[in-house]
């Protein structure tokens, strides 16, 4: 005879719904064992003890977040805020009509998209668009291998002060004006230049390739590339010299020499680095120097220096014809971004981070 004045069964009972699950040995109602629910739940509170609350968060973070407060001001004062004015390419604005040309913009009436009708039907603005869309493919393929070119030279540069030479006599011209830098091709390329001189002293015709309507896309490219290329090699510098030792040497060890080191252990390290400029260029597609193409207008004629930036100038700020210059703005900077989202996808599927992660 048993011991136990419960009979077996009811102890059972009683054990199997202390069990956390809803059916016997705490699984699910159909009995059939298994711990999913509780299992779940388990995690669902683990998820939540380990995310703080924003009190928190702020409590622990609050120094860096104040120190980003005058940042996040300057951008939205600066860079958010005046998106508000894109409203005037809606409108025919006139900033007379009123002492505040913010109060004007309430005042002015609207027109709807007859601004960006009239964009469309001018023949001028494709023309700008087309020089536009050439330029950027001429500094692309011409002007943006060339910084990654000088970073794998002077890497490669054994004595240091030899290097830091190098690089400050590269990166010098970044901080001459656009005006000293046309004037300096002048002196070089024009009609009175070194070389036209030169030529004219042995007996041959001078040229003058500062005026040439032909050539003045490629000569532009030579500018930007003599002006900012040497600054460029600064952020692959800096790529590079995360890149470790031990890499280089373990591939000298395999028998790689400084080429195939090159390829397969430098190259590597920037492709990164590459893709996120590589996106940010193809963003900035629609803006290839306006200062640089306006100075050298009057010589080589509209039909080959008229860009989107100077277009708008003219046709929109100078005539005073606001409008018409934000609906041309607003244009370019949807297109602008269209761009920088496929080029970051591109990015992506090419497994590159991109400007952002997926």
């Amino acid at each position: 005879m048993s011991h136990s004045t419960v009979p077996r069964s009811r102890a059972g009972a009683k054990r199997s719904t202390k069990r956390p699950g809803g059916g016997p040995g705490g699984g699910s109602a159909d009995g059939s064992g298994t711990k999913t629910g509780g299992q779940d739940g388990g995690k669902r509170a683990d998820r939540r003890a380990g995310k703080l609350s924003f009190r928190l968060r702020f409590r622990r973070d609050r120094t860096l977040v104040l120190m980003t407060l005058p940042a996040v001001a300057l951008v939205l004062v600066f860079t958010y805020i005046p998106v508000l004015g894109n409203i005037v390419a809606f409108q025919d604005y006139d900033p007379y009509l009123s002492d505040n040309g913010f109060v004007a913009m309430f005042e002015s009436p609207w027109v709807g998209f007859e601004n960006f009708q009239r964009i469309f039907e001018d023949s001028a603005f494709w023309h700008a668009v087309q020089n536009t869309f050439v330029l950027f493919f001429l500094q692309l393929v011409l002007y943006f291998p060339i910084p990654i070119v000088l970073a794998l030279l002077i890497n490669s540069v054994v004595r240091p002060r030899v290097r830091a030479v190098a690089q400050a006599i590269m990166y010098l011209p970044h901080f001459f004006s656009w005006v000293l830098v046309v004037t300096v091709f002048q002196q070089v390329f024009g009609g009175a230049g070194i070389i036209a001189q030169t030529l004219r002293q042995h007996g041959h015709k001078g040229i003058d390739l500062m005026t040439d309507p032909g050539i003045f896309k490629f000569l532009v490219t030579a500018e930007g590339v003599w002006k900012d290329a040497g600054w460029g090699i600064i952020v692959f510098l800096a790529a590079l010299s995360s890149v470790s030792n031990d890499l280089y040497e373990a591939a000298a060890m395999d028998g790689a020499g400084r080429l195939r080191r090159m390829w397969h252990v430098t190259l590597p390290a920037l492709r990164p680095v590459i893709a996120l400029l590589l996106v940010l260029r193809v963003g900035d597609a629609l803006t290839v120097g306006f200062e640089q193409l306006l100075l050298q207008r009057d010589s080589v004629g509209p039909g080959a220096s008229e860009v989107l930036d100077t277009y708008v100038w003219w046709n929109g700020i100078r005539n005073q014809d606001f409008s018409y210059a934000a609906a041309a703005g607003l244009i370019k900077g949807i297109v602008g971004l269209g761009l920088v989202l496929t080029a970051n996808k591109v990015a992506h599927l090419m497994g590159e981070q991109g400007v952002y992660k997926k």
